[in-house]
């Protein structure tokens, strides 16, 4: 509670307005947030991004990660690149060079050496932030290997994350002016013999380690910083609480 309490007191008083919430089709993800007729929506392999033009990241990243995708069939480095669907302004390489900020995956690649396809595409900078090194490496890391295991114990989960921008108070990064996040915050959903169950994570973006317990927050807490309904197809209350039961691994 005590990093979401920093985190809202320095962000909620400059969190975006509401996106105007788009109904989920039927064919949609439940991983899908609400987004905005002005957003620049890219459904990839392994992935549905919103790209935004201005902070040259992500606004959000949604995936589905099922239990037959937990494979290693692809596991090679692949160069990080420009999504050839995503237009102008768009963040790259030179961008991050030499910038003291790692190259961190929203999806990350190991969720997606299931297919050569998703693996490449997890490199584009659609699905990049500048992140803290170490809290790239451990706390978002323990996040990210703790949703795999998930996967394997539910058979799916739902997942969407990004950048928390907030004040800016990092500043930007190369020529083309990448914003480094405030913060990231990721969602998780899985369906369970009683229904839907959420989870929230609110991560600074500095040196971080901790455990995700030391992260879990409410998915409504995450929205209010946000200004953004994650799970517009769940009911509320499944995104008003959380049991970590239903978490640890």
């Amino acid at each position: 509670m005590k990093v979401l309490m920093v985190i809202l007191s320095l962000l909620v008083a400059t969190c975006t307005a509401q996106v105007p919430q788009q109904p989920l089709s039927a064919s949609a993800g439940l991983e899908l947030p609400a987004y905005g007729e002005e957003e620049d929506i890219v459904v990839r392999t392994g992935y549905t991004a919103s790209y935004n033009h201005t902070t040259l990241t992500p606004n959000w990243v949604a995936w589905e990660l099922t239990a037959e995708e937990l494979s290693d069939a692809y596991d090679v480095n692949c160069p990080f690149s420009r999504d050839p669907n995503v237009d102008y302004p768009k963040a790259s390489r030179e961008d991050y060079a030499n910038s003291g900020w790692d190259k961190g995956h929203m999806a990350p690649r190991a969720d997606m050496k299931w297919s050569a396809q998703a693996l490449e595409e997890s490199y584009y900078f659609t699905n990049v932030c500048p992140q803290d090194h170490e809290m790239n490496s451990q706390a978002w890391r323990k996040i990210e290997e703790l949703t795999r295991r998930l996967a394997k114990r539910y058979g799916s989960v739902y997942v969407v994350c990004g950048p928390v921008q907030g004040t800016g108070r990092y500043g930007t990064i190369g020529k083309a002016g990448v914003q480094v996040p405030d913060a990231f915050f990721k969602a998780l959903a899985v369906q369970t013999h009683g229904g839907f169950v959420t989870v929230g994570f609110l991560v600074e973006n500095n040196k971080q380690d901790g455990s995700p317990k030391r992260y879990a927050v409410t998915v409504d807490s995450v929205e209010a910083v946000i200004g953004r309904n994650l799970f517009p197809s769940l009911p509320e209350e499944a995104e008003a609480s959380f049991d970590w039961s239903h978490w640890k691994y």
